[in-house]
């Protein structure tokens, strides 16, 4: 039997995917969890084979709770499911050392599949994710835009970033004001987002 912990915040999803899983004679949900700062302490307790974690999650994103199972509970294989999935959010995950990555919109016996891939140590990656992955999207930022923004993720001030790029404070409000917009973020937070899930930063 292949013991399954299961984090989705979206409860109607959530029921939907355990109601699934329930006709597979060898995976049975040893815990569900809405938040993604409970996932460790709902694994620590239930000791999971596979952690299927959604990677939009309330409290800590999926990718984060994934180093800390990988860190904390080695043995515990994690598939990452993702409703939008993008070359950087893959590499991230890669990175976090998961070893499944795949689409919500997959077909239901694929999750099954998936789960049991993973609990026998192996790699189960979205073909059209990898794919995507191998030939990533040129970023439309400048590289200064990209360097600014940069900067400010690492949580340099205006004046910080200006004095590190010999720039002027207006010219780097400037850069940072057009790379937000450019992305289509609502804030510069939200274009730090954007960046580092495409894998431009």
């Amino acid at each position: 039997m292949i013991r399954t912990l299961l984090a989705e915040d979206m409860h109607l999803v959530r029921g939907a995917i355990v109601a699934l899983l329930a006709y597979e004679e060898d995976i049975e949900i040893v815990a569900e969890v809405d938040r993604g700062d409970g996932i460790l302490a709902a694994a620590t307790s239930a000791r999971p084979d596979v952690a299927v974690i959604d990677i939009a999650m309330p409290g800590k994103d999926g990718l984060e709770a994934a180093h800390e199972l990988r860190t904390e509970l080695p043995e515990c294989g994690v598939l990452i499911l993702t409703g939008v999935g993008t070359p950087g959010l893959l590499r991230r995950a890669l990175d976090c050392n998961v070893r499944g990555f795949m689409a919500k919109d997959a077909p239901p016996a694929r999750l099954a599949e998936a789960i049991r891939s993973v609990a026998a140590g192996e790699r189960v990656i979205d073909s059209e994710l990898a794919i995507a992955a191998l030939s990533p999207e040129d970023a439309p930022l400048t590289q200064r835009e990209l360097e600014a923004l940069g900067a400010a993720a690492d949580g340099a001030s205006i004046t910080e970033i200006a004095r590190t790029l010999f720039l002027a404070e207006g010219t780097v409000r400037n850069y940072l004001t057009r790379g937000a917009a450019k992305l289509g973020a609502r804030s510069r937070i939200d274009a730090i987002r954007i960046a580092k899930e495409s894998g431009w930063l």
